[in-house]
Formats: structure tokens, sequence, C-alpha cells
């Protein structure tokens, strides 16, 4: 009875463990598949938008200046006043401007009464010559001195109309309507005028008319038409869309960075906003898409399933992460390192999964990677339209990036996300 009970102890523990060995070699020669998500290949309307940046503006606005220099003695509006065409806006200290008005005016008036009293002796000269009383010499010198006069005359009146003209500058006026947005200066400061570089003492802007300036990298702009329909977001009115359409496209280019690697080349491109609302402000920061292209119903694939292989795809194989590749520790090369080591024009392709390849079926929850050249259109933020390649309804790999860019091949068997699958049931 007792050695009975022996050899019950000594079996026990062997069939444990030949069992546990037979787990082991049983799952250890079992491939380890890449898992991967998918989505089925379906129609949609794919809308590619141009995004960019950028300040809201003014269409129009006018920056008033003086050009003449002196000190402020009025101003007559306030930020945020309205005004209309030809109001009285600033004043300038016109002492000296009037002065020199007033001198030019005395000048006209001598210049006119010398003319008067040349004109009355040229009459009588001529009279005198007329009887042979006096020479023509005397004559002619009257008539030069008549001459002379006159021109006095005229100079005096020139100079007097650009003493008008500065005297006139010293009473800014609005040149059309709007809303005052800014003003630099206050009364008793000075007025620095001038033709180049003058001081800016007021801004008039019509706020009813608003656009957005964005800077356009100069691989979007070319696909921008004056005439295209934008998305417009303004950070001070969250969740709200606001609409409007390309009015301009700068023609020169604005280079940051000349020279360096983080050098950019933009455009400028001014949107104009449809219905602006009423507190909207200049200098306000948007976002806006430009809406390109559109395509209507057309069959789509997600951008992140689009990838690249070489043409000879056919001939590349998956390799095993945990198949032991005895060359390589011999310094032999295999024969997909050699393959992949060939220079091979890529071309643009995406995986869909089939549950038969190469008369081989896949098990439940597995299906079979097989790559798909396609030919790509219009983007969206999420889809590219495909013109051939693909059809409606095939079974797209979506997931994850490594495993598109990297680990799958041609023909790879793999394991299908139960998640995925759940969610997609639930469709």
């Amino acid at each position: 009875m007792l050695k009975k009970l022996k050899q019950k102890k000594v079996w026990i523990p062997l069939v444990i463990l030949i069992f546990i060995v037979g787990y082991f070699i049983q799952n250890g020669n079992k491939k380890e598949l890449t898992t991967v998500q998918y989505e089925l290949v379906e129609r949609r309307n794919i809308i590619h938008k141009v995004n960019a940046n950028g300040k809201i503006q003014p269409e129009e606005e006018v920056q008033i200046t003086s050009t003449i220099t002196g000190w402020i003695t009025q101003i007559t509006v306030v930020e945020g006043d309205t005004v209309n065409t030809g109001q009285h806006l600033i004043s300038i200290d016109e002492k000296q401007f009037r002065a020199s008005y007033n001198q030019a005016a005395s000048q006209v008036k001598s210049s006119g009464a010398n003319l008067k009293k040349v004109k009355a002796q040229m009459e009588r000269t001529n009279t005198l010559y007329s009887q042979k009383l006096i020479s023509k010499q005397e004559l002619e010198q009257v008539e030069a001195a008549f001459e002379l006069a006159l021109s006095q005359l005229e100079q005096a009146k020139a100079s007097l109309f650009s003493r008008e003209d500065e005297l006139s500058k010293t009473q800014l006026l609005a040149p059309k309507y709007g809303i005052v947005t800014s003003l630099t200066k206050e009364e008793g400061e000075m007025a620095v005028g001038g033709m180049f570089n003058p001081g800016v003492l007021m801004t008039i802007a019509d706020l009813s008319r608003m656009e957005v300036l964005v800077d356009v990298n100069e691989n979007d702009v070319v696909t921008i038409s004056v005439g295209d329909t934008a998305e417009i977001e303004i950070d001070a009115f969250p969740d709200t869309v606001f609409y409007g359409y390309v009015s301009e496209i700068a023609h020169t280019a604005q280079t940051m960075n000349l020279g360096s690697q983080e050098q950019v080349t933009n455009f400028k491109v001014k949107v104009k906003i449809l219905s602006p609302p009423k507190a909207v402000r200049p200098g306000m920061s948007s976002t806006v898409n430009i809406i390109t292209e559109k395509k209507k119903n057309t069959i789509s694939i997600p951008i992140q399933s689009l990838t690249a292989r070489p043409k000879n795809y056919k001939n590349i194989k998956k390799e095993e992460p945990k198949e032991k590749k005895w060359g390589n520790r011999r310094g032999n090369k295999s024969n997909n390192e050699k393959l992949s080591n060939k220079k091979e024009e890529p071309i643009e392709i995406v995986f869909i999964l089939v549950d038969t390849f190469d008369g081989k079926e896949a098990k439940a929850d597995e299906k079979y990677a097989v790559v798909q050249p396609v030919s790509v259109g219009v983007d969206s933020e999420t889809h590219y339209s495909v013109s051939s390649g693909v059809k409606e309804g095939q079974l797209i790999v979506t997931g994850s990036y490594k495993a598109i860019s990297r680990e799958i091949q041609h023909g790879t068997l793999v394991s299908i996300d139960k998640q995925e699958d759940m969610a997609f049931e639930k469709e």
C-alpha cells in the first residue's frame, strides 16, 4: 500500500510537468499577429480647405496726418465717434500761417495797384506816340514795364494761393464716413507734419465693412482663387462661424528668416467678412478656412490609411519579430533584406482586408492585409477622394500607424481589433 502511494506521488508531478512543457511548446510555435483597425470604404463629400491665421482689419481705413507742423489747439471728436465727409476734426495753431496769408494778400493788392498805374501810363504813352510826340523807344520801355507789373501781380496771386492752402491745412476735415478708431494726440501737443513719415493724429475706419488679412504658405496659395468661399472663426466669438470670400491675393511674397532652415515664404490674402458682428474690432485674432475645392458623393479613404510601398511589394514578406534568422548571426543578409535594399520607385497604396489569400483561409477575428495601389485626389481634414484603386464596401486598414508604415506587407495575416469590430457592428 505504501509503495502504491509513492508511485502515485511520483506520477502526478510528472504529468503536470509534461502538460506545462507541452503548453509552452504549443504556444511558442504560434506566430504573434499584428492587430489592426479598419473601416468600410464609403462615399462622402470631400471638401479641401486651406487653413490660415490672421488679424481682422477694416476694408478701408484712413490715417489722418498733417502736412504742416504746429500746436494742436482743438480736437472735436473722441474715439468711437461717427464722422461724416467734410466734418471738422482737428485745429492747428494758425497764427504764423494767418500772418503769411495776410502778407501775401497785401502783396496782391500792391501789385494790382502798381499794374493799374503802369497801365494808365502805357495808355498815355500810346496816345503821345500816335501823335508822334515821343519816340518808339519810350513806348517800348512803358510796354515792358506793363508786362513786368502784370507778372508781379500773377506771382503775388500764386503766393496768396499757396498761403491760403497752408492756412486751410490748419483745419483737418474728415475725408470720408467712418468711426474714429484711434486718437494718438491730445490738445496742446505738437502735430508733426511733412511729406515723408508724418505723424498719425487720428484713424478713421468703416467698421461695417471688415476683412481678415491672413498669411498663406506658398504651397497652398496656388490653390486659392479670388471669390473662394471661406469659413471664419474669431477668437472673441467662440463657437461661432462667420462666412466670407477671398477678395484679394498678393502677387509679392513675404519671406521670414531668409537664408535659415526656418525660412518661410507666405503671401498676404484678404478675406472679406459677410455680415460682420457689431462688436468686432480691428486687430482681433481670427482663423480662416478657405474652401478651394469640393467633391460630392465620391469614394474616399482615411488619410491615415494611405502609405507607400515599392513597386515590387509582392516580393516583400513580413518578417516575424520572434523568428530567428541564423544567416544574420553569420553576417549574411536575408533575402528580404536584399530585396528591401534595392532602390524601387515607391507607389501610393492602402491595405485591404480579405478572408482568402494565396489559397489560404483566415480564421475568425483574422484577415489577410492585401496591398492595393490607389490614385487619390482632393483631400479634406480626415479623408482623401479616390479616383481609382478601391471600391465601395471594401474593408480598409486604418491603424495603427506603426502597422501600416512598417509591420504589415502584402498578404500579411493580421488580427482584427475586437473593440473596432464591436463599434462597427453597432453602426
